[in-house]
């Protein structure tokens, strides 16, 4: 074990710098190539596993919105100049394809490939994900047009999906249970909003959704994240953790912290703690699913809670705890030598079970931006 752990650890000294060039010179030119349809526009869902293009799955408008961030954020980050033109047109057709088809406001949830719409269900999980598209491109160009499309969701969200219990709804038509889930990202995609626009009107906006997290979506006694909730926002028994989402709201927290000076240092210090219980014994890697008394429910293990716990300890660097960014590294590491070790370079394992075996035939477009996010917090913190 130890020296499994000293390797680990020899691994972990330029971790950073390797992962930074799996991007540059493979994700990213994979995803733009492969990964865009040439014939009828929009990002592809997902790959074969020998890295095709699977031209016949639905367009999700979830996986649009967050490569259009994947490759604006590639292209601020100065990683990938071509990012900008990827980015922006696939910007376009979502904005053609997807925004009122329908003659009714909002973003459709699903496309055919052919650019048809599949399910006209506005999403709100969906529409956090356009927000963070929409400014993560705006930061590229402070493009008055894109501004403008910033301002009509927020429109749609306050207009058509605010709750009166608080929050949002999960969508048009409202569904149960409510979800945590769609409050984070939406969380996400205000933070975002204010650091690409700087307007206050962000600062405030996200400080609703820590309002949120502070009186029905974090259990201070327990010290946990709840995911369902009935309609008034009372937690629905028997409650699921879902340690990724422990750790992401830890790395959210610090997100708030830096844009409004509002100390969040204690709740994030618990919601890792508690991430950090639900752990594969074999791997140091976080299971999907727990209970509220440190169980696991479901031992697979997904990619992305081992991006969120690796930005949840890079959260912590930046805050100058002691040993964070060596446990970030390590959580990269683990990323990279159960996740992305993939034969199409630039692809990666979505799933494992917990004898390690591989749950997802496919390769995921949706998991590049939990890619792609922890690898530029890590250099933009821990450099």
């Amino acid at each position: 074990m130890a020296e499994g752990k000293s390797a680990a650890a020899e691994d972990s000294v330029d971790i950073i710098a390797r992962l930074k060039a799996r991007m540059i010179d493979h994700a990213l030119p994979l995803w733009s190539d492969e990964g865009w349809d040439r014939t009828t526009g929009g990002f592809i869902d997902r790959l074969a596993p020998d890295g095709r293009a699977d031209r016949q799955a639905p367009r999700r408008i979830l996986v649009q919105a967050r490569q259009i961030y994947c490759f604006a954020k590639a292209a601020q980050m100065g990683w990938y100049p071509e990012g900008r033109e990827v980015a922006l047109k696939g910007l376009d057709y979502l904005l053609a394809k997807a925004k009122s088809p329908d003659g009714k406001p909002g973003f459709v949830h699903v496309l055919t490939p052919e650019g048809a719409v599949l399910k006209p269900l506005r999403d709100t999980y969906d529409h956090a994900f356009v927000l963070l598209a929409l400014a993560s491109v705006y930061a590229l160009d402070r493009d008055a047009q894109i501004r403008a499309e910033i301002d009509a969701l927020c429109h749609f969200l306050d207009t058509q999906l605010r709750s009166t219990n608080g929050g949002f709804l999960e969508g048009l038509p409202p569904s149960m249970p409510r979800r945590q889930n769609p409050q984070m990202h939406l969380f996400e995609a205000m933070i975002a909003a204010f650091d690409a626009t700087h307007d206050n009107v962000f600062q405030n906006r996200a400080g609703d959704f820590f309002a949120l997290f502070l009186a029905n979506l974090y259990d201070k006694q327990k010290q946990l994240l709840g995911e369902y909730f009935e309609e008034d926002w009372s937690r629905i028994e028997p409650v699921s953790i879902e340690p990724g989402h422990q750790a992401e709201w830890a790395w959210l927290l610090k997100g708030f912290e830096r844009i409004t000076g509002c100390p969040t240092g204690r709740f994030r210090g618990e919601l890792l703690a508690s991430a950090l219980r639900y752990r594969d014994e074999a791997t140091g890697c976080l299971v999907d699913e727990g209970d509220t008394a440190g169980n696991v429910r479901r031992d697979t293990r997904r990619l992305w809670p081992q991006t969120e716990i690796a930005k949840a300890w890079i959260a912590q660097a930046e805050s100058g705890e002691a040993g964070a960014a060596d446990e970030a590294r390590m959580a990269l590491v683990r990323l990279e030598r159960h996740y992305l070790s993939h034969p199409v370079a630039g692809g990666w394992h979505d799933q494992f079970d917990r004898d390690g075996n591989s749950l997802v035939a496919t390769i995921p477009a949706s998991s590049f931006y939990h890619v792609l996010c922890a690898v530029t917090e890590a250099e933009q913190v821990l450099g």
